[in-house]
């Protein structure tokens, strides 16, 4: 089982996917402060087994990249260009509006939603160049501590 971490990396904030490559699922998905982003991943990989790490090559990067260092695990810089912008229609496909909701204009939906852990997930699907689901138990939350 190749288990890896997508990382949309921003200055105060960090979109992250945690998913199994051969099940083509995710299994975590969060947006964290940047400065427990260390934290949170030391935490997690002592609980999984995580192979790789992808970061996109945006705004701080290389710093977050540094401080994953300690890992030992491969990390990969990967484009993450529009993945912002991409977020919001990956969206509606993971979460497609129903019912009488179709007729309101769907942007009002996702607004101010946090669109950064869908980005880091678009990021994760350019690189293995697959759709990834969502388990079923997925627990979509902000964690902006």
């Amino acid at each position: 089982m190749v288990k890896v971490l997508s990382i949309d990396p921003g200055k105060y904030k960090c979109g992250l996917v945690f998913a199994e490559i051969s099940d083509q699922k995710v299994y975590k998905a969060i947006v964290l402060k940047s400065d427990i982003l260390d934290d949170f991943v030391k935490n997690l990989n002592s609980v999984e087994d995580i192979s790789k790490i992808i970061i996109g090559n945006g705004t701080s990067s290389s710093e977050i990249k540094k401080k994953l260092d300690f890992l030992k695990q491969e990390i990969i810089t990967f484009d993450e260009k529009n993945t912002t912008y991409r977020a919001k229609e990956r969206y509606f496909e993971l979460f497609p509006i129903r019912g009488f909701k179709f007729l309101i204009p769907r942007e009002i939906f996702i607004f101010n939603k946090n669109l950064d852990a869908i980005s880091a997930l678009i990021i994760l699907e350019d690189y293995c160049k697959i759709k990834f689901t969502l388990d079923q138990n997925l627990d979509l939350k902000t964690w902006l501590k």
